[in-house]
């Protein structure tokens, strides 16, 4: 541990053409906001982004809690290999999406309820994903309590689902299927299969990830500077992601 507190990690070894490339995408290739609808990927990240794909002979992908959709118009033109809603969806580069699943009854009566709780929290935000839902509160933190006590009273009327905690957000999500599983996906198949992979990630949703790319000997990467963490390597903050990654805008 460091004087700051920062775990003493070291930094991930420099890019290799022989390498999968696996990237979270929130708190890793993007800074949060308020509204996760009001963030931007600078036009020199996404260039650079798509010289790598193809430096990568096309083993690049976004491992997420948005859905590929979401992905795809943040990151147009370029549609990337992507696994979305945590790994519940997942598509390779190139291929069309697979129609969404139709959410439960209960889940839809739960995001209803949630509604009303958030119009007590004029700055909190319920995001509907479909088959999940989050509860975000970082422009209101003093809502934090109660949208955490709801989302653990929801989950008991939810068989099946998970509740995912992350950075001032909770996530209702079905417990099938996690990061660590969508990567697992991705080295079974062309052109991720026989490489190396690289997971670079920044909460406990991409714990799961790192997991399963230290399983194949590969390279787990920490955007900031949590602990407790089973990443084996560090970057300080986006920035050093940026440039880690040869595109600092």
């Amino acid at each position: 541990m460091t004087s700051d507190g920062a775990p003493t990690l070291p930094p991930p070894p420099p890019l290799s053409d022989r390498w999968a490339l696996f990237l979270d995408v929130d708190g890793t290739l993007v800074a949060f906001a308020d509204h996760p609808g009001r963030v931007r990927v600078d036009e020199a990240v996404l260039d650079r982004l798509g010289a790598l794909e193809r430096a990568l002979g096309g083993a690049l992908a976004l491992i997420s809690g948005r859905r590929i959709e979401t992905l795809d118009a943040l990151f147009a033109p370029h549609r990337f290999a992507a696994a979305g809603l945590h790994g519940l969806q997942r598509r390779r580069s190139g291929e069309a999406l697979a129609p969404p699943s139709t959410p439960p009854v209960a889940l839809q009566a739960v995001k209803m309820q949630a509604k009303t709780l958030i119009n007590r929290y004029p700055d909190a935000l319920l995001e509907d994903k479909g088959e999940a839902m989050a509860l975000h509160w970082r422009a209101m933190p003093e809502a934090a309590a109660d949208l955490q006590a709801f989302a653990m009273q929801a989950l008991t009327r939810l068989p099946g689902y998970h509740l995912q905690p992350g950075d001032h957000v909770v996530e209702l999500r079905p417990s099938h299927g996690d990061k660590g599983a969508a990567i697992a996906a991705f080295l079974e198949e062309a052109p991720f299969q026989g490489r190396r992979p690289v997971f670079i990630g920044d909460d406990l949703t991409d714990e799961h990830g790192f997991e399963i790319v230290n399983a194949h000997g590969g390279v787990s990467v920490l955007v900031g500077d949590r602990e407790g963490s089973l990443a084996e390597h560090r970057l300080a903050d986006i920035g050093a992601v940026y440039a880690w990654l040869g595109a600092t805008p």
